[in-house]
């Protein structure tokens, strides 16, 4: 029975895919649940599972094609066992030799992109010396870029010398956006183009936050199975302050302003293909273990490249933390429709008057970027300070003060 793999129901907010990577090729056996390609679209790469056991009879679409919504992209024969290879095939014969001037590619390059198929076969770099930092530990083609530059050597093709760097060569590439990284442009200029964006900033002493987490770190991961990290307390600072100073919470709609009486926390997470903001929901009913346990989720499924479309759709508010790269200060980009995001940084130990005594405190610059169309820089400032005091004072958020 011919059963046929259809692309994913897309949102409406997602026009179309493009076929990355095709992990199966006519013929091939295939398992039910075994993925068969990755789609990439422009907010997230989705991988497409086979329905049924059986071999893929057909593929309609090869890498690089540009798919809809429910679109038929392959044929699986259900039930069905893939041929064993005819015997003349799998031993070429004597007599059949290689085109003395066709550049011939390295084994294993049938496993690579398109991109890297390319790099490798001109390059003459044999993938299987070659550690792969993708998913599953594949070799990507920035993988086989840098194992050029840094030396590593492959066969070269016939008698011809290999190309070496000489000095004062100033080598350029020239490589297309993918389609997330694209995707990430235009909500950049979106951003720039139709918000009146200004950036407030505040500092925080985070000496209680860490004494806390010194205190009852152990018997919170004892009793939840999850650390109790710094996210947490800024998510549920920020859900707080969000109550309290609801505008920063809203949205423009054309000449509307919506209010949402609940708290979806957007929180950025770095990726190999780009920065993707996964929401948690509903996050002024969750508890500091919710929290906890949600962010790691997501950020095994943003490694895992398991993120999917329902996980980044919507959101309220912002939080983005480039103290994890070392940034001590930033003015962070405001992710439309939302209204405002809350920019962390680098701890640091510094210099702070306490009771008229100098000491050394773990200080951290925090920036509130926001929409000044609706935003006042009274209610910006004043949600800034709302963290800060709670984050001062961890019992206070606690308590709901």
């Amino acid at each position: 029975m011919s059963i046929e793999v259809k692309v994913p129901v897309l949102p409406e907010s997602v026009s179309d895919a493009l076929i990355a990577t095709w992990h199966k090729k006519a013929g091939d056996a295939v398992k039910r649940d075994e993925n068969l390609l990755d789609l990439e679209t422009d907010k997230v790469v989705l991988e497409v599972p086979s329905p049924v056991d059986g071999v893929l009879k057909e593929i309609k679409f090869a890498e690089g094609s540009t798919v809809t919504s429910a679109q038929v992209i392959a044929v699986i024969e259900e039930g069905a066992v893939a041929a064993a290879p005819a015997a003349a095939e799998a031993k070429p014969a004597a007599a059949a030799a290689p085109k003395a001037d066709a550049k011939s590619a390295p084994a294993g390059v049938d496993e690579l992109s398109p991109a890297g198929r390319r790099v490798a076969t001109e390059e003459g770099i044999d993938p299987s010396k070659v550690a792969g930092t993708g998913r599953d530990g594949r070799v990507t083609k920035e993988d086989l870029v840098n194992y050029g530059k840094s030396g590593g050597t492959a066969a070269p093709a016939a008698a011809a010398p290999a190309a070496k760097p000489t000095p004062g060569s100033r080598p350029e590439e020239r490589v297309p956006m993918t389609r997330i990284r694209t995707r990430i442009a235009e909500r950049l200029m979106q951003s720039k183009n139709s918000i009146a964006m200004l950036t407030s900033f505040n500092e925080v002493n985070l000496a209680e936050v860490v004494k806390l987490r010194k205190s009852l770190g152990e018997q919170f991961e004892k009793a939840n199975g999850v650390k109790l990290g710094f996210m947490s307390f800024f998510v549920k600072a920020a859900t707080e302050a969000l109550k309290r100073y609801p505008v920063v919470n809203a949205s423009v709609d054309g000449s509307d302003i919506i209010y949402h009486g609940y708290q979806d926390i957007s929180i950025a997470v770095s990726t190999e293909k780009g920065l993707v903001t996964p929401v948690l929901r509903d996050v002024q009913d969750m508890s500091f273990a919710d929290v906890e346990k949600g962010i790691i989720g997501y950020a095994k499924k943003a490694r895992d490249g398991k993120l999917g479309l329902d996980d980044l759709q919507g959101g309220t508010f912002t939080i983005t933390n480039g103290g994890t790269f070392g940034s001590l200060l930033s003015t962070p980009i405001v992710n439309p429709p939302q209204s405002a995001i809350l920019g962390m940084h680098t701890i640091k130990e510094r210099p702070v008057v306490e009771n008229g005594q100098i000491v050394a405190a773990p200080m951290m610059y925090i920036a509130l970027s926001y929409d000044h169309r609706i935003i006042d820089g009274r209610d910006a400032v004043l949600f800034l300070v709302d963290i800060k005091n709670q984050l001062e004072n961890p019992q206070r958020m606690l308590l709901g003060l």
